[in-house]
């Protein structure tokens, strides 16, 4: 006697997009393989499994029998995964493949062992010390700028600290790319 199986298409790589004109969402690009599994899989267990099919560790969502692309549901436990076999065993059609959505997690380049303290990405250099983690050379160039002539700096709190500069000379309105007199 054989042995039921659950079957999951599984895509992944792609993205979810709106079908033109009607507006329908869409699963287009990427890859989808089929992976056929024992009923009683544990979701460690299945996650491995689709981890194998893509290459890399993977984070499952799922679309639940006669729903739309829109009302997709995080898988991320035993009990997550019960629960959608039982949906889909209470479904009309017992044979429907289980529709399964892969985020594919990225992996953590490694940092180099020559991290310079001094470096201007250092958090610590930063001004004000605005951030914890590494800043990307755009956002620490803004805040190395000086201050505009004729500014006095002033700091937005909501905006964790970002300068803002507002105009001391009231004789001299900005229009535009020059200044005026009022």
């Amino acid at each position: 006697m054989v042995t039921p199986s659950v079957k999951f298409l599984c895509s992944y790589g792609g993205k979810i997009l709106p079908r033109y004109p009607d507006g329908i969402l869409r699963y287009t690009g990427g890859h989808t393989r089929v992976l056929s599994v024992d009923p009683s899989i544990s979701f460690s267990e299945l996650l491995v499994r689709m981890g194998e099919l893509c290459g890399t560790s993977v984070s499952l969502r799922c679309q639940l029998p006669m729903e739309d692309l829109d009302a997709l549901v995080s898988i991320t436990c035993d009990e997550d995964l019960s629960n959608l076999m039982e949906e889909y065993d209470q479904a009309e059609c017992s044979s429907m493949k289980i529709r399964a959505f892969l985020s594919l997690h990225k992996t953590a380049s490694p940092t180099p062992s020559n991290h310079d303290s001094t470096s201007p990405k250092s958090p610590s250099n930063m001004p004000n010390g605005c951030c914890n983690s590494r800043v990307s050379p755009v956002f620490s160039a803004k805040h190395n700028t000086p201050r505009p002539n004729g500014y006095s700096s002033c700091y937005n709190k909501t905006a964790a600290r970002v300068p803002c500069y507002a105009n001391v000379n009231p004789g001299r309105i900005q229009n535009g790319n020059h200044w005026t007199l009022p």
